[in-house]
């Protein structure tokens, strides 16, 4: 627990600092005034704020709220209040544009296509498409999966489960629901389980059905209950009170009704004796927990990765949490705080906004079907896939609004690019493929190229990568289901999830405290789990906020998530999966999420020699894992000419000191004087030659010469 203690002296804010005022004695950064927030536990931060000036390119909304003025009239509320879409005219398109069933205008050329871009699926409709034959083939779906009406291609197992997993909902149409057996019990889903199931503490239904409403049995427990020990269950207040409650006297003790074990020596407790009616018990102060039912101990708070957001220092009975460099602690919240921006797509756009959406824009207008997305930071450049275009994009943030700078990166080879990862200390690219089930590697321009895993991979989708410790992390939900790791060489591939997993979609990675968060579109959870594969924690169970989660990212002390279903990005506190507030609504289709913060993407080069073993597989600074034909390298992916000259260069420095040690030892047996004497107990015919020198061994013992053993690995 963390003590806070206060002071009379008054503080003195430094310049690059806001005094709150009053009794508070607190100070915020200047960057943290009039910004929407109040910092201040009493407000003075947000006080007598002029209204925030929206730039030429903006508009205001009647909350004071500020958005690309390009949102205005285009059918879809930006504005919290919805003042962006009030006193709009009738929508007309231009003749290169269709028009929607409810308005909003898209190019022509993505009618008829077989991918719906409107959101009520008219660019699709028979009746607008007429005897037109479509421009691309409908999305296959195999013998194993159904059909959605909205498109969609699920597991064939999900038809009828009591789950809706199509947009339309159209796998839980026309279902006829199972009649449970008199000994099951039918969850609210519909789905049966064994009665004995039923109040056994543990969650058999998916949507918790059965251990709701049950009755605690166990009648024995606290404080206000005794049990005796020939098995019955009475009031505390009939313990010692003369009278034979308990069959066999057990709530009569003749010797400790009337004694106070505390009295003396404090019961042996090192800290807190409380005495009870029958005997005592020993108990600790906040901060400490009884290891041997007499003594205390210190919790060790720091021991869970949880405990802080950031930096934990434990103490004698309590911690304290401090925040990296960069960073600064909330006063209010004590949490780690820093300014940051949220880029998502909705498919045909990619925008971005601050957390508190003070400032919302587009930065990508008019894409196909954006899926999946990434950025360089430090180098302020977007990376996004379109699965219409089948392609993988790039182009820089200030120059994103123009086409003509957008860069194709990836366009062969590829079918269905739904996850996308950028590795910042190398400069590569990973994507996953979900139709040729596969996982690659590029180079930031695509140059070189190289397929990593593909065995065992049925429907890859996000991935996320470290390439400070050079792993990437994954979900499959394809059968079975699961998430695994690898090196971004393509080596050390492990499974981090197999059980409790159906249908996992976004994926992010807490750099700092190296844990892996990811949601489940079937279960309706958001889970986490450490990079080793422990410590799985299930967040958040719900079916409504839930309801369809696709993209996901993490940052300070708040997890993000898309859902497809809700057309909103919402978030919820990373360690406790509590606070869950929406971030944004009314965004049609939001797809995939990240965030753009440069301690995101910490920099950092990791030489090879410089990268202990246990960090991961090897990566050449600046180069991707992929090898060119012609070039020879060993295991650890130096070039086996560097190993041959060190190989030769230990050689000849052995040979030096062999040399040496020879010189030096003709040396000293020609300087040592040598005695001769007979043995008297041991006769020999010759004489024994002794030699007396002084030992250089500190015990007289000599021992044999080191051996020098080369850890370089074999060329």
């Amino acid at each position: 627990m963390v003590f806070f203690v206060a002071t009379v002296v008054d503080k003195t804010c430094r310049p690059t600092e806001f005094s709150c005022g009053g009794s508070l004695n607190q100070c915020v950064p200047q960057t943290w005034l009039c910004d929407g927030k109040a910092d201040c536990k009493n407000g003075a931060d947000e006080l007598n704020c002029a209204p925030k000036q929206c730039t030429d390119s903006e508009f205001r909304c009647s909350n004071g709220q500020c958005v690309s003025a390009s949102f205005v009239c285009d059918e879809d509320s930006d504005c919290d209040d919805g003042s962006d879409e009030s006193s709009c005219p009738p929508a007309t398109c231009d003749p290169a544009s269709f028009q929607c069933n409810n308005s909003v205008c898209v190019p022509r050329l993505w009618a008829c296509d077989q991918d719906a871009d409107c959101l009520d699926g008219s660019d699709e409709w028979p009746q607008n498409c007429g005897t037109q034959s479509p421009k691309g083939a409908p999305k296959p779906c195999s013998s194993q999966e159904f059909h959605c009406g909205s498109g969609e291609c699920i597991h064939s197992s999900w038809e009828c489960d009591g789950g809706f997993d199509c947009l339309d909902r159209s796998d839980e149409t026309n279902c006829n629901r199972a009649t449970c057996r008199p000994d099951e019990f039918q969850c609210g889903d519909g789905t049966c389980i064994h009665g004995s199931h039923q109040c056994n503490r543990q969650y058999d239904c998916r949507d918790l059905s059965d251990e709701i409403g049950c009755v605690n049995v166990t009648h024995c427990e606290g404080p206000t209950r005794f049990k005796c020990r020939s098995g019955e269950c009475i009031s505390m207040e009939k313990v010692c009170d003369k009278q034979r409650n308990c069959r066999d006297w057990s709530d009569e003790p003749l010797r400790e009704c009337d004694s106070n074990e505390c009295l003396y020596n404090n019961g042996g407790c090192s800290h807190i004796c409380n005495d009870l009616k029958i005997g005592y018990e020993c108990q600790c102060p906040t901060g400490y927990y009884l290891a041997n039912q007499k003594h205390c101990q210190d919790i060790d708070e720091c021991a869970s990765p949880d405990t802080c957001s950031q930096i934990c220092v434990n103490q004698i009975g309590s911690y304290k949490c401090e925040c990296e460099e960069g960073y600064q602690v909330d006063p209010a919240t004590k949490e780690c705080k820093a300014i940051a921006y949220l880029f998502f797509t909705n498919r045909h756009e990619v925008r971005k906004m601050t957390l508190d959406k003070s400032e919302y824009t587009r930065v990508i207008p008019r894409l196909k079907n954006a899926v999946a997305l990434d950025m360089n930071i430090a180098a302020k450049d977007l990376y996004w896939s379109d699965l219409s275009q089948k392609k993988i994009y790039s182009t820089s943030m200030d120059l994103a609004a123009d086409t003509t700078h957008h860069r194709v990166v990836i366009d062969s080879d590829i079918e269905a690019p739904e996850g996308i990862a950028f590795d910042w200390v190398h400069g590569n690219i990973y994507w996953t493929d979900s139709i040729r089930s596969c996982i690659s590697v590029a180079t930031a321009d695509g140059s070189r190229r190289k397929t990593l895993f593909q065995n065992g991979l049925t429907k890859p989708r996000a991935i996320v990568v470290d390439p400070h410790r050079n792993f990437m992390y994954w979900t499959d939900w394809g059968t079975p289901a699961k998430i695994e790791k690898g090196g971004l060489n393509g080596v050390d591939r492990a499974a981090l999830v197999m059980d409790d997993i159906v249908w996992p979609n976004g994926i992010t990675l807490d750099l700092l405290n190296q844990r892996l968060y990811w949601v489940d579109s079937k279960l309706h959870t958001l889970s986490s789990i450490d990079v080793q594969g422990g410590g799985r924690r299930t967040l958040i169970i719900d079916e409504d906020r839930l309801a369809h989660p696709l993209g996901l990212t993490v940052f300070e002390e708040r997890v993000f998530w898309t859902d497809v279903s809700n057309n909103a990005i919402l978030s919820a506190n990373r360690v406790t999966g509590r606070d869950i507030k929406p971030v944004a609504e009314h965004l049609a289709s939001p797809e995939d999420i990240v965030l753009y913060h440069n301690l995101k993407q910490p920099t950092g080069t990791y030489e090879v020699s410089q990268m202990p073993v246990s960090h991961g597989p090897k990566i050449l600074q600046g180069q991707t894992t992929t090898v060119p034909q012609s070039t020879t390298q060993g295991k650890n992916g130096l070039n086996v000419c560097s190993q041959l000259i060190q190989y030769l260069w230990n050689s000849i420095v052995c040979l030096l000191a062999f040399g040496a040690m020879l010189l030096w030892k003709n040396y000293r047996q020609r300087n040592t004087n040598t005695i001769h004497f007979d043995n008297p107990v041991y006769q020999k015919t010759t004489e024994d030659q002794v030699h007396i020198c002084r030992s250089h061994s500190p015990d007289g013992y000599s021992y044999p010469p080191r051996q020098i053993v080369s850890l370089d690995d074999e060329a």
